[in-house]
């Protein structure tokens, strides 16, 4: 079977400016290389500097990489070709406040990729959006609501809408839950689980939290220093790791979820 989507020898290397103060920065992703497949969900851990989110921006276009490639369903994601990664892998950001527009209803910042990237009518794009709206747990007259007029949890299920908007295969999700409250959390992570289910898509999850990588993940990458150290089945990696790195991470969360 032919995966979802393939990652092939993908690096990337960012240098940021020095200044009087402090001294020029550097951060390189070696070549990493990995399957995902329809319907799978993927973590990725690491401490923060770790590569994560660097390979989160290189999947979605927000960035592009040095060498290596990208493919979906057997078709080369071209690195210049932004409406098509548009349109087959989105993302979820972390902090959903930051990423909604105040001055628009969430009907408009809906709107706003479809008209970009689809040829839909006005009525068939708020057929589309009050679909999604219900999809995620909202109700579809959230349409005319504001941002500020949501809860935090509402706010992280409108960004969810708004990556399943153009019916992406891969959605790539970077710490999405690390705002919420424990209640709210688990209820998004239930959320998130049941879409997959019902669409098949496949999921690539970025997270510090190793309980909801242990309950949501199939696979998971483990980074350090922009490489991947280690990678397997979830349970392989909960149960035998095998990198010291590794037996850092999951014993530091069995000494946590312990207690």
């Amino acid at each position: 079977m032919s995966s979802l989507l393939e990652v092939k020898d993908l690096s990337y290397c960012a240098k940021s400016r020095g200044t009087l103060f402090k001294r020029e920065q550097s951060f390189k992703l070696e070549p990493i290389n990995f399957e995902l497949q329809s319907g799978e969900t993927m973590a990725i851990i690491g401490d923060n500097g770790s590569g994560k989110s660097t390979v989160a921006k290189l999947l979605v276009g927000a960035a592009m990489p040095d060498s290596g490639s990208i493919i979906l369903n057997g078709e080369t994601m071209q690195p210049g070709n932004i409406k098509q990664r548009c349109l087959k892998i989105r993302m979820v950001f972390q902090h959903s406040q930051s990423s909604l527009n105040p001055g628009l209803t969430l009907g408009a910042l809906l709107d706003e990729p479809l008209k970009l990237n689809t040829e839909y009518d006005g009525y068939e794009r708020r057929r589309i959006i009050e679909e999604t709206l219900v999809k995620v747990g909202l109700m579809a007259e959230h349409a005319h609501f504001y941002a500020h007029m949501l809860s935090e949890g509402q706010k992280q299920r409108v960004a969810v809408a708004r990556a399943l908007i153009l019916n992406p295969e891969v959605i790539v999700a970077d710490e999405p839950f690390a705002a919420l409250d424990p209640s709210v959390r688990s209820q998004t992570v239930n959320l998130l689980v049941k879409l997959q289910q019902d669409l098949g898509v496949g999921f690539i999850f970025i997270s510090h939290n190793l309980g909801i990588v242990r309950h949501i993940s199939d696979r998971i990458l483990v980074m350090r220093h922009g490489k991947v150290i280690e990678a397997g089945k979830t349970d392989v990696i909960f149960n035998w790791p095998k990198h010291d790195y590794t037996k850092k991470l999951i014993y530091a969360y069995q000494s946590l979820s312990k207690r």
